[in-house]
């Protein structure tokens, strides 16, 4: 037996680490490397130059829990069950990344968000040390409100008082060490410390920035008042009511936009260009935020001397709109919302990627898995639909769907074309990507693009399952959905505002089944 373990001990002793870094809601364009004119994000800049950033990396269902589902469990919205963000839903009884590299005798370890349910469940981890957005109303505190309360500011997370879903922003009201990305990057960095030295480790580090509540430390908050904010832009088929800050008139008006749209638009009232710029100022300084904090992580890795024997992969589980085309947040498949960055370092010995690259293969979240358990030698499993981004197999195309009946969107990307549909009203739009990036241009009108948009049609139609085949006739046409208008309403529940939370709010665990939870 002992002969054996140490057999086992020195056949994994070549065996790589793996660093899986997430954060929430952060558009592919916002970056340094992307060529962002403002953000500043020098760490992921460099990891972007010791290896390959995809340029074409999309988030299937750009909603938090679908998403993520599909991070971990290396399948689409239809295999693993979620396109709309079911919060009650428990992941799908298949293998997820940790239970990959856990049967591998890796140790594996989360640290930050990881958004399922029960909010205590390991997914297949050895541990979760858990930063869940403050959700004590659902009967559980996580780590990062138990260390509050060890600091003596129990439950006072949000006395700030901005909200968890609107764009509203101001300095975080704590010690700087008090904040979720300091703490998140703080227990990665002690985990990797206390690991096992004779075992290889699978980390997930989940930062729950750089979204709402907009409250970056002053540092942070006064780095980004001391510029110009770039301003969004607005595509030649948005309504003039939704553009701000002089852009030219649109012929068409709001009424004539998609039922989806107009509920994106009506959701979320940044109308102004001081709104604008305040929620920009706040978004893009929790995104340096975290980017500084990441070096902590990454030093801890060198100090440890396994810097150069570790994976690392980053992306995020969607982006934000964050005012381009009049719209904020996520959901959509204009490319802030949908496409997601990526990069991949492999370990500095005979790396199968070649290090300050690019690559434009169409990717998705459903890949996150199969790639490092490739890169690590390890076995992909059945249940995955995504494939390795390392291998020489590209997709022709791929597929994404958000939310359903009347709110639904779905996309067909083909690597150069988009298709976004929506439902109700019947409606298509078609963009060029390569001649196009900002979408600002529809070319679904266009004759010379009439056969690029029946071939995206036919491989829409083809995606299409379950209640959505009610959006065909009996010949197998598109014909969607009665168009509808959306009507403009109040805000009262101010998007999920958190109240106080010392003493606790009452207990209301979610009802299993519940979509949408208002308590979320």
């Amino acid at each position: 037996m002992y002969f054996n373990d140490c057999k086992e001990l020195f056949s994994m002793a070549d065996s790589p680490n793996v660093l899986l870094i997430t954060t929430d809601h952060w558009p592919a364009h916002l970056l340094g490397c992307a060529g962002h004119p403002v953000i500043e994000t020098p760490t992921l800049d460099e990891l972007a130059r010791c290896g390959v950033r995809y340029t074409n990396a999309y988030s299937e269902c750009p909603v938090c829990i679908p998403a993520r589902r599909s991070l971990l469990t290396g399948q689409c919205p239809r295999t693993h069950g979620d396109r709309t963000f079911q919060t009650t839903l428990p992941m799908p009884d298949v293998p997820t990344i940790a239970d990959c590299f856990k049967g591998a005798g890796y140790q594996c370890f989360a640290v930050g968000k990881v958004h399922v349910y029960p909010q205590r469940a390991r997914a297949g981890f050895d541990d979760v040390i858990l930063a869940e957005e403050g959700r004590p109303h659902w009967g559980v505190w996580d780590d990062y409100d138990i260390f509050l309360g060890d600091r003596g500011f129990a439950g006072r997370q949000f006395d700030n008082a901005m909200s968890n879903n609107q764009y509203s922003a101001r300095p975080w009201h704590l010690p700087e060490d008090c904040h979720v990305t300091n703490w998140t990057a703080r227990e990665m960095s002690r985990t990797i410390r206390r690991r096992d030295p004779t075992r290889p480790g699978f980390w997930y580090l989940s930062f729950p920035h750089p979204p709402q509540p907009l409250v970056p430390p002053q540092h942070y908050w006064d780095l980004y008042g001391e510029r110009e904010l770039d301003e969004p832009a607005y595509g030649d088929w948005v309504p003039s009511a939704w553009r701000v800050g002089g852009e030219p008139p649109a012929s068409n008006d709001a009424a004539s936009m998609p039922y989806r749209l107009q509920m994106q638009y009506e959701s979320w009232d940044v109308r102004t260009r001081r709104a604008i710029q305040t929620g920009l100022r706040g978004f893009y300084a929790l995104c340096t935020h975290i980017d500084h904090q990441l070096r902590l992580v990454l030093g801890t890795l060198r100090e440890e001397g396994i810097l150069d024997d570790t994976i690392i992969l980053v992306t995020a589980d969607h982006g934000d709109m964050l005012g381009r085309h009049g719209l904020w947040a996520k959901r959509l498949y204009y490319e802030p919302s949908a496409n997601v960055p990526m990069i991949l370092v492999d370990r500095k010995r005979e790396p199968r990627s070649t290090p300050n690259s690019t690559d434009d293969r169409l990717a998705g979240l459903q890949d996150v898995m199969p790639t490092l358990l490739d890169l690590a030698g390890l076995e992909v499993p059945e249940s995955c639909d995504g494939r390795s981004i390392v291998s020489e197999e590209r997709r022709s195309h791929l597929y994404g769907e958000c939310n359903e009946d009347a709110s639904a969107t779905r996309m067909i990307h083909d690597g150069r074309h988009k298709l976004i549909y929506y439902p109700a009203g019947n409606r298509r739009q078609l963009f060029d990507l390569e001649t196009d990036p900002q979408e600002l241009t529809d070319l679904a009108d266009s004759p010379q693009h009439a056969t690029t948009l029946d071939d995206l049609t036919q491989l829409l139609q083809g995606e299409l399952y379950g209640s959505d085949r009610g959006w065909l006739d009996a010949d197998g046409n598109l014909v969607g959905l009665p168009d509808q208008p959306f009507p403009a309403f109040g805000n009262r529940g101010l998007s999920l505002q958190r109240g106080v939370h010392w003493p606790p709010p009452p207990v209301i665990p979610p009802k299993s089944g519940e979509t949408n939870a208002g308590t979320n």
